[in-house]
């Protein structure tokens, strides 16, 4: 059977694997406090044992970048990388809490720019 995960690497590159909405707002809160021009990130990847990743990564500067794999290995990206600027922190953790539910469709059906 396919066991599903979900991994936040906060910005200092600690990973915590299921990650609460309160352990994502913390990590997103990092990210915005340092806000100088983007030199701090965090990632949350989901994704299965056996095949497809996604990960949304959000910059110090509100710029997210979604990206779509065929496994944890990065071998095969599945579309484009994906783009957008300066979201809010609010808008970033609205992505995120999709990520973390599973809800691919819906970060897919924002309105991104292609890379």
């Amino acid at each position: 059977m396919t066991q599903a995960w979900v991994v936040l690497t906060r910005v200092d590159g600690r990973d915590v694997s299921a990650p609460s909405e309160a352990q994502l707002a913390a990590a997103l809160a990092d990210v915005y406090r340092g806000a100088d021009g983007g030199a701090r990130a965090a990632v949350l990847r989901f994704g299965y044992d056996d095949g497809l990743m996604y990960e949304v990564e959000v910059s110090g500067s509100g710029d997210v970048r979604f990206e779509e794999w065929s496994d944890r290995d990065c071998e095969i990206a599945l579309a484009s990388p994906k783009r957008m600027a300066a979201l809010s922190q609010q808008d970033a953790l609205q992505l995120w809490t999709w990520l973390a539910q599973r809800q691919v469709a819906k970060i897919r059906s924002q309105p991104w720019q292609t890379a």
